[in-house]
């Protein structure tokens, strides 16, 4: 047995009046446990307790003498040569406590609509404002990672899991790359200490393909190995790689602290607008002589079934997060019925260079590199290891927002 008593107050079950709460055992004393039944001839062990799944929930899943009180460490570690199964509990709701930055967003909207319909946990919406359709049941707090709320909220609602998603992705009009690194790299940092303090179990992040940065020479596809470059001239691309160095440095120093990063490439859905999607209303798509631009796609409904699934049943890693296949401008034009404006790379940065500063456009000669040498994701990597195969391939992404665009 690796815990005793149960948190619900199901109207069906005597269980906690019988039992009391939840009291799990320190892992290490199961292994413990487990090895001397094994060393007596013992040839197979049941592992039960009255809610298996909330295991090390209530000792915030604590590690001591090389064991972590988590039912996955648990059955990981179990594996020592005897036969060992797990009698599942039915899937207990609301376990563990997530924590979600930037949840008025469009994938922050979508995650929670996920949670709310799985309803196993425990879930808080933060943002600076609540989305318009918070669903019923998700509690919703203010925080502006900018500030010191990041250590009050944390400290106050001590989350198992943390899902970052706050970020800048299209800077509102009048800012500037401060405030961009302000959001994206500083506060994350914040993020990153307050759960450290809170003693958070896991931080889920999404990251972006471009922190690989638009390069003419990076491999097709990139690979989660490959290198980090972003771009200096591009604050998107760079303060991505910088926030991915960051986490880096925190998983030397502080692992405890478990960390999902899903390297995203571009999101659409059911009302996606931003300066992609922009290039999708022209009547001519523009692209530069010699480059396919090519695109990979991720559905707004798999991005967040992927990050419900890094709550608990997904390992802690790396991943690039993509479609199957990929979009250059020639199947883009194709889908849409529109031609395509190719020119020269010189002649766009020109253009865009006199263009920005008499304010007739607000992208600048950098963003040629954006259309030119676009990363393409390998996604092996999320299916094979992670265990999470995207229900819809970029090609039927982009289909699917194009009816919803009604283009």
């Amino acid at each position: 047995k690796i815990s005793e008593g149960c948190n619900h107050k199901c109207k069906f079950c005597i269980i906690p009046d019988m039992r009391g709460k939840l009291a799990s055992r320190p892992a290490h004393a199961v292994i413990r446990e487990a090895e001397k039944l094994v060393q007596n001839g013992v040839r197979e062990l049941l592992v039960i307790s009255q809610d298996t799944s909330a295991y090390g929930v209530d000792i915030k899943h604590a590690e001591a003498h090389g064991h972590r009180a988590h039912i996955t460490d648990l059955a990981r570690d179990l594996g020592f040569g005897a036969r060992h199964g797990f009698c599942p509990d039915g899937g207990a709701a609301m376990t563990e406590k997530v924590l979600i930055t930037g949840a008025a967003g469009m994938v922050g909207r979508e995650l929670l609509s996920v949670l709310a319909e799985d309803g196993r946990y425990d879930s808080v919406a933060t943002d600076l404002k609540a989305p318009s359709d918070l669903p019923a049941g998700i509690r919703f707090r203010t925080l502006d990672i900018t500030t010191e709320d990041p250590a009050r909220i944390l400290k106050e609602e001590k989350p198992d899991v943390i899902i970052h998603l706050a970020s800048v992705v299209n800077p509102p009009k009048g800012s500037g790359r401060d405030f961009a690194y302000a959001v994206d790299v500083a506060g994350t940092r914040k993020i990153l200490e307050a759960a450290i303090a809170s003693q958070t179990s896991r931080i889920v992040v999404t990251s972006s393909g471009a922190a690989y940065g638009y390069h003419a020479d990076n491999p097709v596809p990139l690979k989660e190995q490959d290198s980090l470059r972003g771009n200096p001239e591009f604050a998107y691309a760079d303060h991505k790689r910088l926030v991915e160095e960051m986490l880096a440095d925190y998983r030397k120093n502080h692992p405890a602290l478990e960390q999902v990063i899903f390297r995203v490439g571009t999101v659409l859905g059911a009302g996606t607008d931003n300066q992609i999607t922009a290039l999708f209303h022209k009547s001519r798509l523009p692209a530069v002589q010699g480059s396919e631009s090519p695109f990979v796609f991720i559905w707004t409904r798999d991005l967040a079934r992927i990050l419900r699934r890094a709550i608990a049943d997904g390992p802690p890693g790396v991943f690039n997060v993509a479609g199957d296949g990929a979009m250059g401008v020639t199947d883009l034009a194709a889908a849409l019925k529109k031609p395509i404006l190719r020119l020269p790379a010189w002649l766009l940065k020109v253009a865009l260079g006199i263009a920005r500063p008499l304010g007739i456009s607000r992208y600048g000669p950098e963003q040629v590199g954006f259309l030119q040498y676009r990363p393409v994701l390998d996604n092996q990597a999320l299916k094979e290891e992670f265990g999470y195969v995207p229900e819809k391939s970029s090609a039927e992404v982009f289909d699917l927002w194009q009816e919803e665009a009604g283009l």
